[in-house]
C-alpha cells in the first residue's frame, strides 16, 4: 500500500533547476535512503513533501490520516521548555484523549445524559490510552533519552541552554517517541557519537513503519535501509537494496551508458561523413539522403553533466616548534568541571582524534587549547611558530554574502578567476559559487569554510566534526588530503571509518571526564 506519491515534480530556485519531472513512491514499511551529492536537492525534496515548500509543478499525495514525523537540519525548540516537557509533547494526542475522557465523565452528570453512549466513547478513548502505553510515558521518555545520551545532560534542563547537537538529539528523541507512520530524517547522525549512532541503528532496523533517511554515513545507511533513491542531474532514480548494492548497479549503468554514447558518437560521425561526401553526387545522392534521415530520427544519447570533484590540497606553512601544546593540571568546563586535571602533550607531526560520547567536553577541550575559552583551573602552553586552521563544528550566525564575496573578503589579493577556481576545487558548481551562503545546503556551506582553510598556510589543523554534512566524494577527498598533510592535526570525529586512517593517536575523552557512564 502506497503512503506517499510524488508525481511529475519540478522545482528550482531562480535559474537553478533542482528537479525536472521526477516521481517517487513510498510503500508501507519501506526503509528508504535518499542519497546524492551536496546541493542536489535532498533537503529541498523533504521540504516539498512536508509542505514547507510548494513545487513549481507536480503534486504530492499522502494517504489519508497518516502521521508524518520530520527531523530537519534547522528545526527549533521553544525557550522556557525543559527537555522532559519537550519530549512529552510527542504524546500530546494521548493527553488530549485523557482530557476528552474527563469531559465525558463530567457530561454523565448532566440531566438526560445518554450514559451508555458516553461510556462507549470513554471505552474507545481508554483503549487508545492503554494500547499506546499512556501510563508508561515517563519511562518511555527516559528510555529514549538514555538511548541518545540525553539523560547525562539532565531532563529538567531548559532547551535554550543546550548546544546545537543536544537540541538535535531532543528533536530526534521526540520524533522517535511519536512513532509516526512515516519518519523523515535529515542527517540524524551528524550530532551523535558512535555509541548513540549504534543505538539509533538498532532502533531503525526494528522500526516497523516507513522512513526516508538522508545520510552520507555509508555504514549506517547499509545497516538500516532496503531501498535507495538517488538524486543526480535533476533526476530521482530507484534502486532495490542497500547503498553498496546501489553503487554497484549505478557504476555498471554509468559504464554501459558511456559505452553506448561512444558507439553512437562514432556512428553519427560516420553517417555525417558519408552524407558530406555523397550528397552532391547524382549516383549516391539517394543513399546520402537515406543516411541523413537516419541521423534526423536518431535519439541522441546524452551523458549527465559531471559534477566537479573536490580536490583538497592544504597549503603548508613552515614547521612549528617541537611541542604543539602541553597542559598542566588543566580542568576544562564552563560553570562546572567537565574533566579531571589533565596533563597532556602533543608533539609536532602527531594527528590526534578525540573520541567519546557527546557532552563530555571534546569541543570544549579544543577551544581551551586554542585559548578561545578560559579553563576552570590549570594552564595550557602552546608552542611557537603555529599557523592554525580551525574548522568549527557550528556556525550559528546567518551569512548573506555570496561564496565569492566570502572568499574575497578573506583573500583580497586574489582576483575573481582565482576565487572561482578555489571554490570549484572544493566541489562547488558555478551556480553554487554565485549563490548566497545562507541558501546553500549544510554540505555546501562546509565546503566554503574548508576553502578558507585550504587557501591559508597552516602547520596545525584543528577540526571539530569536519565531515558533518559532507557528501561521500568530499569525505573521501578530505580523508586523503589529511593523510597527506605533513602538519599536525587535532580532530573531533564520530566516524571511525574517517578518522582511523588519519590519526596517529586516538584519545578517548571518556577516560578523563567527570561524567558517569
Amino acid at each position: 500500500m502506497s503512503v506517499l506519491n510524488v508525481q511529475n515534480l519540478s522545482h528550482g530556485f531562480g535559474d537553478r533547476a533542482i528537479f525536472n519531472n521526477v516521481s517517487f513512491r513510498l510503500l508501507k514499511g519501506e526503509h528508504v535512503g535518499l542519497v546524492g551529492a551536496n546541493g542536489e536537492g535532498k533537503s529541498t525534496f523533504m521540504n516539498i513533501v512536508t509542505g514547507k515548500l510548494q513545487p513549481d509543478e507536480g503534486k504530492v499525495e499522502w494517504s489519508r490520516k497518516v502521521r508524518v514525523g520530520y527531523l530537519d537540519q534547522h528545526a527549533v525548540l521553544q525557550k522556557g521548555t525543559t527537555m522532559r516537557d519537550a519530549l512529552s509533547t510527542a504524546f500530546q494526542y494521548l493527553f488530549d484523549a485523557e482530557s476528552e475522557i474527563n469531559e465525558l465523565y463530567a457530561k454523565m452528570g448532566d440531566e438526560g445524559a445518554d450514559i451508555d453512549a458516553l461510556l462507549a466513547e470513554v471505552g474507545e478513548l481508554q483503549e487508545t490510552l492503554d494500547s499506546n502505553d499512556f501510563y508508561r510515558i515517563n519511562s518511555k521518555v527516559e528510555e529514549v533519552a538514555r538511548g541518545l545520551g540525553l539523560d547525562d545532560v539532565g531532563l529538567d534542563r531548559d532547551v535554550d541552554d543546550l548546544s546545537g547537537g543536544q537540541r538535535t538529539k531532543v528533536l530526534l528523541a521526540k520524533l522517535l517517541l511519536e512513532k509516526p507512520e512515516i519518519l523523515l530524517l535529515d542527517e540524524p547522525t551528524n550530532y551523535l557519537d558512535e555509541q548513540h549512532i549504534e543505538w539509533l541503528k538498532r532502533y531503525l532496523q526494528e522500526y516497523e513503519n516507513a522512513f526516508i533517511l538522508i545520510s552520507h554515513d555509508i555504514p549506517f545507511l547499509n545497516n538500516v535501509v532496503n531501498l535507495i533513491y538517488h538524486m543526480e542531474n535533476q533526476e530521482l532514480n530507484r534502486y532495490v537494496g542497500d547503498y553498496d548494492n546501489f553503487l554497484k548497479i549505478y557504476e555498471m549503468k554509468k559504464q554501459q551508458l558511456e559505452s553506448a554514447y561512444k558507439r553512437q558518437q562514432q556512428e553519427i560521425a560516420d553517417l555525417k561523413d558519408f552524407v558530406a561526401r555523397n550528397k552532391a553526387s547524382v549516383a549516391t545522392r539517394n543513399m546520402a539522403m537515406s543516411r541523413q534521415k537516419k541521423l534526423d530520427k536518431m535519439e541522441v544519447i546524452e551523458l549527465g553533466k559531471e559534477k566537479p570533484k573536490p580536490e583538497f590540497i592544504f597549503k603548508e606553512a613552515r614547521a612549528a616548534s617541537r611541542w604543539i601544546f602541553t597542559t598542566e593540571d588543566l580542568v576544562i568546563g564552563y560553570n562546572e568541571p567537565l574533566s579531571r586535571p589533565l596533563n597532556l602533550k602533543m608533539e609536532r607531526g602527531q594527528k590526534i582524534a578525540f573520541v567519546g560520547a557527546n557532552g563530555i567536553g571534546k569541543s570544549t577541550l579544543l577551544k581551551s587549547i586554542l585559548g578561545l575559552i578560559n579553563p576552570i583551573s590549570g594552564k595550557v602552553e602552546r608552542g611557537e611558530y603555529q599557523y592554525i586552521g580551525y574548522f568549527e563544528q557550528e556556525v550559528k550566525q546567518a551569512n548573506y554574502n555570496t561564496c565569492i564575496e566570502e572568499i574575497w573578503s578573506e583573500f583580497p589579493s586574489m582576483n575573481q578567476a582565482e576565487v572561482r577556481a578555489a571554490l570549484a576545487k572544493c566541489g562547488l558548481t558555478t551556480k553554487h559559487i554565485e549563490s548566497k551562503i545562507e541558501v546553500l545546503s549544510g554540505g555546501e556551506k562546509a565546503k566554503v569554510r574548508l576553502c578558507k582553510i585550504l587557501n591559508t598556510e597552516t602547520n596545525l589543523l584543528i577540526l571539530d566534526e569536519p565531515t558533518n554534512h559532507l557528501d561521500v566524494d568530499a569525505k573521501e577527498e578530505l580523508k586523503r588530503a589529511l593523510k597527506a598533510y605533513r602538519g599536525s592535526i587535532l580532530m573531533v570525529s564520530h566516524e571511525p571509518d574517517f578518522y582511523r586512517e588519519i590519526a596517529t593517536d586516538i584519545w578517548n575523552c571518556e577516560d578523563w571526564t567527570t561524567k558517569v557512564f
